[in-house]
């Protein structure tokens, strides 16, 4: 009996000690250099989804990894990211959301309400990476468009001067605001002393940040080409219209206050001062009854 015994629990050792080998090799095997690229919490699943990535790949379609690959690309996440570690973490993380879910309730409601929480828990919390990367890609082009009117002005006056188109972009690249229309100003210079033409250069430009002021800017310069016209008022109108957009969507936004400021106003802001004024009517009332 006691043979059985000691048998049984040198096996549950050395099962628990595989499991937790197992469990942890990712750990071990983690690469040190993307650490401090990755916030806290991504930092500390990293191995397991570095490790799940490979697994992730055959599985994946060509359009699906197109798609997460642009996302990417467009909120500027650089390495270690791939569409395949966007997809292992997504995995990872619907696993843990159905797990927690299942711990938490298995106890308190039916089977079929188990299920269907740790179903939508899974998919909510596999959809919160892509949905972050979006808002990052959100934010990215809002503050692009905010600095593509300084940067089409230090185009336009470097043009006037005497400068070519070419040399004018890099004195902008040089001297413009610092953020990620800049840098990818400079990528595009970097293109097209790589060999790449100017007009293909550019037009890769607008693709990457996929702005529509860039898009028509980049039609304008194509268009002036063609027909060899001056540079200069072509690009003077285009500073012109940024510009004027850029006013408009200022005052849109000004607009827009006053409305979002109703919901708290009404909710939060009136509902008190209603109390501060009824509480000495209320009060004098009490007394008078009394």
């Amino acid at each position: 009996m006691n043979i059985w015994l000691w048998s049984s629990m040198a096996l549950a050792a050395v099962s628990l000690y595989l499991a937790s080998w197992w469990l942890g090799r990712p750990l071990a095997q983690a690469s040190a250099s993307a650490g401090h690229m990755l916030p806290l919490f991504i930092r500390m699943l990293w191995p397991w989804v570095d490790v799940l990535a490979p697994v992730c790949r055959p599985f994946m379609s060509w359009r699906l990894r197109q798609s997460l690959e642009q996302l990417l690309y467009r909120a500027d996440t650089g390495p270690p990211w791939t569409a395949h570690h966007l997809c292992a973490l997504q995995c990872i993380l619907a696993m843990l959301a159905a797990g927690a879910s299942v711990l938490v309730l298995r106890s308190s409601v039916s089977a079929a309400s188990v299920l269907a929480c740790a179903t939508v828990s899974a998919v909510l919390l596999a959809t919160w990476p892509v949905q972050r990367l979006r808002e990052r890609v959100r934010r990215r082009k809002l503050r692009m468009a905010r600095e593509f009117p300084f940067l089409l002005d230090m185009t336009t006056l470097c043009v006037e001067a005497g400068l070519n188109l070419h040399g004018a972009l890099r004195q902008a690249a040089r001297n413009g605001p610092a953020g990620p229309l800049r840098d990818e100003l400079r990528h595009t210079l970097s293109d097209i002393r790589a060999g790449v033409a100017r007009q293909q250069a550019l037009s890769h430009w607008a693709e990457r940040c996929d702005l529509p002021a860039l898009h028509h800017f980049v039609a304008a310069i194509a268009q002036a080409d063609s027909s060899g016209m001056s540079l200069g008022p072509v690009l003077r109108a285009q500073a012109d219209q940024r510009r004027s957009e850029r006013f408009l969507r200022a005052e849109k936004l000004a607009l827009e206050a006053p409305v979002k400021l109703m919901f708290p106003l009404i909710f939060c802001i009136f509902p008190c001062s209603f109390l501060i004024i009824a509480f000495p009517i209320a009060m004098k009332f009490l007394v008078l009854s009394e």
